[in-house]
């Protein structure tokens, strides 16, 4: 498990950008595309968060089961 901070980082700077770019858009009255760039950043997240809790379960089992 290469857990580095860069990780962390990613996921912030995809949230700044994704609040930037949400807050354009909805001063240009395009609420419904803000939404879904809000939607779609948030799933991208949620599969790197996935992705890091999945390489956790592996290291956890790797230790406690000798595998």
């Amino acid at each position: 498990m290469n857990f580095d901070v860069n990780t962390i980082f990613q996921i912030a700077g995809i949230g700044i950008i994704l609040s930037m770019i949400t807050t354009i858009l909805k001063q240009m009255d395009k609420k419904e595309v803000a939404d879904w760039v809000t939607l779609i950043g948030f799933v991208v997240i949620l599969y790197m968060v996935a992705t890091l809790v999945n390489d956790l379960f592996q290291e956890i089992q790797r230790v406690f089961l000798f595998h």
